[in-house]
Order: structure tokens, then sequence, then C-alpha cells
């Protein structure tokens, strides 16, 4: 048995960055993905907002609603304990208010089980990021590519290509760690502006995707790492495993072997004594209104 790991802080995620250790972070979205996050030493787990896609089948991260992520996030935290855990705040969820906001991020951490909330965007929220900083609700930023306005981005398009751009997510990323952020996601940006903007910031650790490996850690969604995913594969995405195969290869035994009655075998399967089986025999004779 692996001994008992210890709880992942926000300083200690702060003393990570400022060793220098990589941190890891990995999208969990039920009991099983978020065990073996708390298994596997992961540093970060989150319940992401890709479960709309990956796991309820939705076209877009903007269809997945809050009462669905609470209902992923309570599994998740059954799971994973000693990660830090965050959740996706779902879009329109502190879009229409600072006070909707806070009211939303709350129920994700009072009802969830999380322990910080993720939000999309640059300067115009950071008066979203300072209050609920305030009220003690930890918040990672995100910048560069934001999925739930990839309709506005005309599509999931690498963002900071240009200077003027790359400057503007720059500070985006400086501001919202002023405005309390403890750390920023940085997703689809060149690799040098992700080691540039890792180096700007004063404490905030930065979480890769699409970023280089000049960031202090780095994430990816659980079906991209592990092959499941059938869908779009970004060029950022490398398969540590691939599980779809393993799946398609064993459905694919069990229906076979269920059609030929090769499964189950004896072997697999429960019996009774020869005597016993006689008696139940002579009850069901009776039960049939056979002699006595």
């Amino acid at each position: 048995m692996s001994p008992e790991r210890k709880k992942v802080t926000i300083q200690h995620l702060h003393q990570l960055q400022k060793t220098g250790t990589p941190i890891t972070m990995l999208t969990a979205y039920d009991f099983p993905t978020g065990r073996a996050c708390e298994t596997h030493n992961i540093d970060i787990t989150l319940v992401g907002d890709s479960l709309a896609q990956v796991c309820l089948g939705y076209d877009s991260t903007t269809r997945l609603t809050l009462e669905e992520m609470l209902h992923h996030c309570r599994a998740v935290a059954r799971g994973s304990k000693s990660p830090f855990l965050v959740a996706d705040m779902p879009f329109g969820t502190y879009h229409t208010s600072i006070e909707d906001a806070v009211r939303n991020a709350t129920r994700l951490v009072s009802e969830g089980g999380v322990e910080a909330v993720k939000i999309e965007g640059g300067l115009e929220v950071l008066e979203v990021v300072r209050r609920l900083t305030n009220v003690g609700i930890p918040v990672m930023a995100h910048v560069g590519l934001m999925p739930q306005r990839h309709t506005m981005f005309s599509g999931y398009k690498v963002q900071g290509r240009d200077a003027r751009s790359a400057a503007a997510i720059t500070k985006d990323a400086i501001a919202l760690e002023e405005a309390g952020a403890f750390a920023i996601v940085l997703e689809a940006i060149p690799h040098r502006l992700g080691s540039h903007i890792t180096s700007r910031l004063r404490h905030a650790p930065t979480i890769g995707i699409g970023a280089g490996s000049g960031t202090s850690g780095q994430v990816l969604v659980w079906d991209d790492m592990l092959g499941t995913w059938s869908g779009h594969q970004a060029k950022f995405v490398r398969r540590f495993g691939d599980v779809r195969s393993e799946i398609e290869r064993g459905v694919t035994q069990y229906t076979e072997e269920v059609r030929a009655r090769t499964f189950p075998s004896l072997k697999e399967s429960y019996d009774m004594s020869s005597e016993e089986w006689n008696k139940f025999l002579e009850l069901a004779e009776v039960g049939r209104g056979g002699s006595t």
C-alpha cells in the first residue's frame, strides 16, 4: 500500500513554482478519474468544463449548466482528496454580475466540494477575480485560447502570434495575478510567450496547455491524454495511453464470447451440490402440480 499523501495547498503549489518543480494538473469528471488523480500523484485535479463534450456529448463547453458541473464536482471530490481541487465556472455563471459570480462560486465550493474555481478572461474579469479572492474563494485564471469564447475566436485557434496580441495576453496575466489569481492557465500560445509570461509573474505559477515547456506546470484533458476522445486532436496533445483501443478490444471480445456461449464458463459460474439440486427438482415438480 502506498503511503498516504500530504494535502496539496496553494502554499505548496507556490513552493513548487519557486523551486522550479513542474506542477502536474489533470482533468477528472467522476469518482474513478478523481481517484486516479489521487493515487498517481497529480498535484491539481481540475473538474473541467470539457466534461460537456467528453462526458455529456454536447457540442461545446458553453452548453454545460451549473447543476451539471456541481454533480460532477461532488463525484470527483469523493475520489480526489490530496490534490488541490479546482472547478471550471461554467459559461454564464460569472458574466452577468459580480454578485452572481460570488453566489455561483460559493455553490461550487460549499455544494461541489472544490477548493478553487477557474475563470476564463482577462482585464474584463478582474473585478470578479478580486471579489472572489476577497471573500475567500481562490481563483485560477485562464488566458490565451479561451474555449468558452470559441465562437468569437472563430474556432479553437492559437492566440498571441503577433506582437500586439502577445502583449495583450501578457498584460492580462500580470493584471490577473495582481487581482489575486493564485495560478494562471496559459492555453494555445507560442512557447516563447508562455516562458516570458511565466518569468514576468511574481508568484503565481502558470499551467500550460499548448504553451510550451517553460511554464510552471502542464495540464491535459483526461480523454486526450489516454486516447479515449475520438474528436479533433490538438497539436499540443500527447497520448500517454491507448485506452480507446483496449475498450474496443474488450467490448468486441465480450460480445463475441457471449454470443458464442463461451462466457461465462463453469469456472465463472456458481454451483450447488447434486443432493440439493435433486431436492430442488422435486420441489419444482410439486410446484408444477406433480405427484407428492
